[in-house]
């Protein structure tokens, strides 16, 4: 298989990660689980699924520091997104409809009117909060935080965003987008493309633990780009959360073409759909699975739902006896860390504009996880996080996709915990790949991650992940 046939089926943009989620302060990356103040880096995570999962696993007296280094402006304004669904209340969604909500809007290229009236409400909002961050140094919702992003960044963000709010009037067919990157990929083998799904079905996927995703849904995904059709309605409006700019060259000139670049091989089922606490849900009759990956991905995202209510509250309502005060203010609105101190990741390029008098901060009744903030960092600064003292013997776990892994390198030391864990996502589920070249980017891992002052354990109960725990002086 050809290098540019493999990163056509993967993709080069990554909307969601190619392994399950993981609570990433458990027993299966840690040797004993730390309580307290805890810190995690993501880098590359593409999706908020190890978030919403580790949340789950957090006791009363625990707060949690996430640290997102994502490698487009792109992928963080849909890990904005989907935190922002994931944050609405009860009162505002049940949270039944905010499963289905999430669901579609993370795994459809094409969604419902009504997904996408939501979609549009919360680009609305975030970009309003990220335009807040740049004008006022107050501190605003207390579980998200883009404050550490250079004010260029912010901009795009907030472009983005009003691109999602206010798409092209006359926007690109998405199925002739998606039908484009399938012919693409298969080339010659386009016209027995159902033999194609179903041989990446049945002897990559399924030979892989993955029994639970059906042939139907599968086939109809790769078909289509459509995973999650948990109710029924017309899945016809795009998804403008999965569709980016790719610059290509043409004839000699860059030409930029908006499109759907992410994963058209491994599927999004991947994330909350192959594994399950309730071992009903993987019961068979007849060597048949009774409940698939979209059943599953369901029961696993409205779990995660249920807890983030259990730990949250909404800010209005515990607020209403003082709306002005400033934990009140927009929770779109990201918190600023440490105004008076700034990162050197975050540098500013320009100047911070001055402040308009009509400028207002709304408040949005979004839920405050109790101890739990999510800080998005600029997507070069790995690097240069040792520079900062701050972040010095900081996390508590690290966390890298098989995307970034190349970022990684001896400075991991410096900035990881006494007994901190490196978790760093393998090849398993990307398709194109052979055994042989899955097998030798595992060895490639474990020599990055010795290299960087880790050593592999023995206690890791997948091999989706390769757990790494600081080698000890």
């Amino acid at each position: 298989m050809s290098a540019g046939r493999t990163v056509e089926g993967a993709g080069c943009v990554t909307w969601w990660g190619f392994g399950p989620a993981r609570d990433l302060l458990s027993s299966d990356t840690h040797r004993e689980r730390p309580h307290g103040e805890l810190n995690i880096l993501l880098v590359g995570s593409a999706d908020p699924r190890h978030i919403l999962k580790t949340i789950t696993g957090l006791t009363d007296s625990d707060t949690l520091h996430v640290w997102v280094i994502e490698n487009s402006m792109e992928v963080v304004a849909r890990q904005l997104v989907l935190l922002y669904v994931s944050l609405l209340t009860p009162e505002n969604m049940s949270l039944h409809k905010k499963t289905e909500v999430f669901l579609e809007v993370f795994g459809n290229s094409e969604i419902r009117k009504e997904t996408e009236e939501t979609l549009k409400h919360a680009a609305s909002q975030l970009s309003l909060s990220i335009t807040n961050t740049l004008f006022s140094d107050s501190d605003t919702h207390p579980c998200l935080d883009t404050s550490l992003l250079k004010f260029k960044e912010r901009d795009e963000l907030v472009r983005i965003f009003k691109l999602w709010e206010r798409p092209p009037s006359v926007p690109a067919s998405v199925r002739k987008v998606w039908d484009a990157r399938v012919r693409q990929h298969l080339g010659t083998r386009y016209d027995s493309r159902q033999g194609c799904f179903d041989w990446d079905l049945t002897m990559k996927l399924h030979q892989s633990g993955c029994g639970v995703i059906s042939k139907h849904q599968y086939v109809k995904w790769r078909e289509s780009g459509v995973a999650f059709e948990m109710r029924e309605g017309l899945y016809q409006t795009a998804n403008q959360s999965l569709l980016s700019t790719r610059v290509f060259n043409h004839r000699g000139d860059r030409v930029a073409v908006r499109g759907y670049w992410g994963d058209i091989v491994s599927s999004p089922y991947l994330s909350f759909g192959i594994e399950t606490e309730n071992k009903d849900l993987l019961k068979k009759q007849n060597n048949q699975h009774v409940k698939t990956a979209q059943d599953i991905s369901e029961v696993n995202v409205l779990a995660l739902f249920e807890s983030l209510s259990t730990r949250g509250s909404s800010l209005l309502n515990e607020n209403e006896p003082n709306l002005s005060s400033s934990c009140c203010q927009s929770t779109n609105s990201l918190l600023t860390e440490e105004k008076t101190q700034k990162d050197p990741c975050a540098s500013q390029t320009h100047t911070k504009p001055e402040q308009h008098p009509e400028q207002q901060t709304q408040v949005l009744d979004l839920l405050n996880v109790n101890g739990v903030k999510v800080k998005f960092l600029s997507p070069d600064s790995l690097s240069k996080l040792p520079l900062k003292n701050k972040y010095r013997n900081l996390f508590n776990t690290i966390y890298c996709s098989a995307s970034m892994v190349h970022q990684l390198d001896s400075f991991l030391r410096e900035i990881t915990a006494p007994d901190a864990s490196l978790i760093i996502e393998l090849a398993n589920f990307l398709l194109d790949l052979s055994k042989e070249q899955v097998s030798g980017f595992a060895d490639k891992v474990k020599e990055i991650a010795e290299e960087s002052g880790f050593t592999e354990t023995h206690y890791q109960s997948s091999d989706v992940y390769a757990v790494f725990t600081q080698k000890q002086n």
